[in-house]
């Protein structure tokens, strides 16, 4: 065997998993064989053996699936993977139903596959270290657990109480699954030799428990809280489908096999509940939203946390003291986001009540936490304690990173450059919190431009986890190293991208909302343009984005890209879209929802309402539409402009660009972003709808050569 090795020592079988080449166990195809190759012999010696434990030679357990196998599957191997998924089961079930006490010793992460490996284990033994992680994630990779974790899960909890654990891919550490009753016993993380420690509280188990079965396998076993019949849960059954459609969209059909494969699976045996999993998960498996959603939330995500847009060769910063120019929301929320991760800041606004109220944003983001009972007082307390408001510049000295969170003008930015930026201590990087006006613009009021850098942080601060990093024309590599070293302190994502006009988020977002209101005065309805973009998966529709955003940012920045063009001697020629929100703001005096007023109606204390001037101003009952050319616009527009970005070198990686479409922008996550999104659809079929939306639609959708090639060089391969 390859992946498994077999011992059997004094009565005790041990299976330990130790996949050659990989830092992870994994459920590969040597691993599957393996699996049931040791399974026969486990059978073979049955007489000889008292007990089963299995254990890891990895510093993680199990890591689960191998997903880069599944992202190779098509719609034929349905029926292959099945097999293999009952292959698997029947494995499982052989050990558990043995007759001898199997242990499962927890030495690291079980996740996905992995947890359902551990499952396996009559008695689980666990290290005791918060930062273990366990539970099913499927879910958000479009798949689900099906190599009994739905069944198993349910009947240790219920079908109420597994619903977090599987259909949100909520994970647990050891502790807490110990209180959930999913972890049977704990050993000290801190001990010389932690594997020593579960193997001996496993073979303690063994010795006291010479037969051992799992819950279900008893005659006297109940599912806990009832099955289906009963008539609390078949209540909540019949509004649960319900309310994850609302969720759901019909877009992510993962969650909804989940649910079917728990509630079918109460019905009936376990073996038959087994079955049943399989099934749903082979249809998953092979499915174009599971494969866009691996690619996304586990090979690009990993991409961005390993590192791999991070210059390679320059040594890891850490920062300890940032300051903050501007304590409006955005700065409050950079000061916040730093000091919850230990970061000291400084706070600089042109008073100190202005410095003080941006103080006051993490006292009223942390209040209710300590109130809830989440938060010590003393931590929120040192929380507060690390930040510095204050009115003078002096007070900046010594800081490792300044970053200028001021209103978008480019003059304003510049003196506030040039005031703050000797205030650095050596070595020290600079940062400009915009997100639009290009950096090596900006990087002209520097003393150094090398040592200048683009941070784009989105609002509100404390929920949004993308951070743009814009390297300007002369950053060099150890300042954008040290902006993602940062980032990536924060507990955010990090991605980076070159500059130009509106970088890559601002830019593509931009194509989304202006598309909206451009088909406004195209005489759509107003109400279709919004649902149209709920039902593609859009978090809201874009023209209640404008209104958040505030019309009048739009047309700032507007003004500000037609001064620009002027300066160079060209003229710039404002889109459809952008030519409708300008005549809102300066002739309808309708600037957004901070104004009371934009595309929608803010009665005080009731819910927001498209402003009924809108039909009479814009719809032409004689217009046609159709509602699939209304999702595609706003789908493929921004895909487009993503694919310019590559062409052009605004992006350098698929990766960057997915991540930051769906955190950024909400580009919906079952296409796993807007690079996968074409990748996804078959570039000759994307390459064909947008010749088909150009012709009608105009020049947003024209793919030139540049671009088609970009697209075919950066095709992922697995």
């Amino acid at each position: 065997m390859k992946t498994i090795r077999y011992e059997l020592h004094d009565g005790i079988a041990t299976l330990t998993f130790d996949e050659p080449g990989s830092p992870v166990n994994t459920m590969c195809a040597d691993w599957q064989r393996d699996l049931t190759t040791a399974t026969g012999l486990v059978v073979r010696d049955k007489g000889l053996i008292k007990g089963i434990v299995l254990a890891s030679a990895k510093s993680t357990f199990f890591a689960g699936a191998d997903l880069k196998a599944t992202m190779r599957l098509t719609p034929a191997d349905a029926s292959r993977v099945f097999t293999e998924i009952e292959q698997t089961k029947k494995n499982f079930r052989t050990l558990e139903t043995l007759g001898v006490p199997v242990v499962s010793c927890i030495n690291g992460a079980a996740l996905g596959g992995g947890w359902e490996v551990a499952l396996v284990g009559h008695h689980r033994v666990a290290v005791d270290n918060p930062k273990i992680q366990l539970g099913l994630p499927e879910i958000t990779l479009g798949l689900i657990p099906g190599a009994t974790g739905i069944t198993k899960m349910t009947r240790l909890l219920g079908l109420v109480g597994a619903q977090p654990f599987i259909l949100e891919s909520k994970l647990f550490n050891p502790r807490e699954a110990l209180g959930l009753g999913l972890v049977h016993e704990l050993v000290p993380a801190n001990g010389d030799d932690v594997a020593a420690s579960l193997r001996t509280a496993a073979l303690l188990w063994i010795a006291a428990n010479p037969q051992a079965q799992h819950p279900w396998d008893a005659k006297d076993y109940k599912i806990p809280g009832g099955t289906p019949s009963n008539p609390k849960i078949a209540g909540m059954l019949t509004v649960a489908p319900a309310m994850l459609k609302q969720k759901t969209r019909g877009l992510y059909p993962a969650p909804e096999a989940a649910l079917a494969a728990m509630a079918e699976g109460a019905m009936v045996d376990f073996d038959t509940a087994t079955r049943i999993e399989s099934r749903y998960l082979a249809r998953l498996i092979v499915s174009p939203v599971a494969r866009n959603m691996i690619n996304t939330f586990f090979f690009n995500m990993n991409a961005i946390r390993g590192g791999q847009s991070r210059p390679k060769d320059v040594p890891r910063f850490k920062p300890g003291k940032v300051g903050i120019l501007g304590a409006g929301m955005m700065g409050a929320g950079i000061a916040y986001a730093q000091a919850s991760r230990g970061i000291d800041t400084v706070l600089e606004d042109v008073s100190l009540e202005n410095a003080q109220r941006g103080k006051g944003y993490s006292l009223k983001l942390t209040q209710p936490r300590v109130d809830q009972g989440r938060m010590n007082p003393h931590d929120q307390q040192a929380l507060l304690e690390r930040i510095t408001p204050t009115a003078h510049t002096a007070d900046l000295r010594g800081c490792d990173l300044i970053i200028e969170a001021v209103f978008e003008n480019r003059e304003l930015k510049a003196a506030v450059t040039r005031e703050a930026e000797p205030m650095l201590a050596a070595g020290g990087f600079f940062a400009s919190n915009t997100s639009t006006l290009p950096i090596s613009g900006l990087a002209r009021a520097s003393l150094n431009p090398a040592r200048f850098v683009g941070i784009h942080f989105f609002s509100p601060v404390d929920k949004m986890k993308l951070v743009e990093i814009i390297r300007g024309k002369d950053t060099d590599d150890e300042t954008v190293a040290r902006a993602y070293d940062y980032v990536q302190a924060l507990g955010k994502l990090p991605i980076v991208v070159n500059d130009s006009r509106g970088f890559y988020t601002s830019r593509t977002f931009g194509t989304f909302v202006m598309e909206g209101a451009a088909m406004l005065g195209e005489g759509i309805p107003a109400p279709v343009i919004e649902n149209a973009s709920v039902q593609a998966g859009m978090p809201v529709g874009p023209l209640a984005v404008l209104d958040e955003t505030a019309l009048s940012l739009s047309v700032h920045v507007l003004d500000q890209t037609r001064a620009d063009f002027q300066s160079e001697g060209r003229v710039y020629a404002a889109t459809p879209g952008e030519l409708l929100v300008e005549r809102m703001v300066k002739e309808l005096h309708r600037a957004g929802r901070a104004a009371g007023a934009g595309f929608y109606d803010y009665p005080q204390g009731q819910r927001k309402t498209l402003w009924p001037g809108l039909k009479p101003m814009f719809e032409r009952p004689e217009q046609t539409w159709d509602l699939q050319d209304v999702k595609d616009r706003l789908l493929y527009r921004q895909a487009v402009e993503t694919a310019r970005c590559l062409a052009e070198g605004v992006l350098t990686s698929v990766h960057d660009g997915n991540i930051g479409s769906i955190f950024g922008i909400g580009f919906p996550a079952w296409t796993g972003g807007a690079l996968q999104f074409i990748y996804g659809t078959g570039i000759e079929a994307f390459e064909k709808r947008c010749d088909e939306l150009s012709q009608t639609f105009g020049p947003g959708f024209v793919l030139g050569a540049d671009v088609k090639a970009a697209i075919r060089q950066h095709q992922p391969v697995y």
